[in-house]
């Protein structure tokens, strides 16, 4: 199933995208929420959409992230080998883990709004791992897997002055309002037959930027899950992004940053794609 949310934010609704249509779920569901993975949502959901006509959602409404504001977003750094080599870092023995805040989580089609004072916001197609259950001390990577709900396309949107120049710290540029727009669904785990072979792209004003695949991370989702669970509790909602490729802004010469006007699109195959307008804040 893919899920959605619609409506204005801070006031969406819960819903699924059947074929084309997006179809409204609010009056048997209040969200996709903790509570909804905690206990069983998906599969009364998947009932619930082979035994009832569910009402249309009307095209002109926004499309939100297709979750609510999640526990955690967990984000790992230099895991694609190419955007390694283009910052000129060593690619990390173990996950390279920060944190993003919750507050950053934007819809696919929203404004993405460049910090006041910034000079180098870049962009981060990312594959995402939505949490299905409640979990820590997980013991297999085959265990892991059971535990991920389904996957999303996001943008890890940087300020690399905040995050190498403001005293070394990664989550203060990854954090800004709006820098991790999410969506425009969530593809449970059984509509994606591998997470490791998914085409991923990123273009900038018509321009190809970033072009590969999620076969080149160096630690894959089910592995990320497990290794996580060592250091923390995971809760069902919970998201992991899991790295970007070459191609970043900060990785061309010279580096290329964004600017108000700028027009983001970007897309997983079997997860969407988003369109993004930068505006100062």
């Amino acid at each position: 199933m893919k899920l959605i949310r619609f409506g204005a934010p801070g006031n969406e609704r819960p819903g699924v995208l059947i074929g084309q249509a997006r179809k409204d779920c609010s009056r048997h569901f209040s969200d996709w929420d903790r509570n909804f993975f905690r206990l069983g949502g998906v599969a009364r959901l998947e009932h619930l959409v082979r035994e009832e006509t569910l009402p249309d959602v009307p095209g002109d409404v926004r499309w939100g992230p297709p979750v609510p504001r999640p526990g955690k977003i967990i984000c790992i750094g230099l895991n694609y080998r190419d955007h390694a080599a283009e910052t000129g870092a060593a690619l990390p023995a173990e996950p390279l883990i920060f944190m993003k805040a919750t507050s950053a989580l934007a819809g696919p089609f929203d404004q993405v709004l460049i910090p006041r004072t910034s000079q180098q916001t870049d962009y981060e197609v990312e594959l995402a791992v939505v949490i299905g259950r409640d979990t820590r001390y997980l013991a297999s990577t085959e265990q892991a897997e059971e535990c991920i709900a389904g996957y999303v396309l996001a943008n890890d949107v940087s300020e690399r002055h905040f995050q190498k120049e403001r005293g070394g710290q990664m989550t203060k540029g990854k954090s800004c309002d709006t820098f991790f727009p999410f969506g425009p669904w969530l593809a449970t785990r059984d509509e994606i037959a591998d997470p490791l072979q998914l085409p991923m792209r990123l273009s900038v004003n018509g321009q190809i930027r970033q072009a590969a695949s999620t076969g080149d991370m160096v630690f894959g989702p089910a592995f990320l899950v497990h290794y996580l669970s060592q250091f923390m509790s995971l809760e069902a909602g919970d998201v992991i992004s899991t790295g970007t490729p070459a191609g970043v802004g900060l990785g061309r010469k010279p580096p290329e940053f964004l600017r108000a006007g700028d027009v983001l699109e970007l897309s997983i195959d079997g997860l969407g794609q988003q369109r993004l307008v930068m505006a100062d804040a």
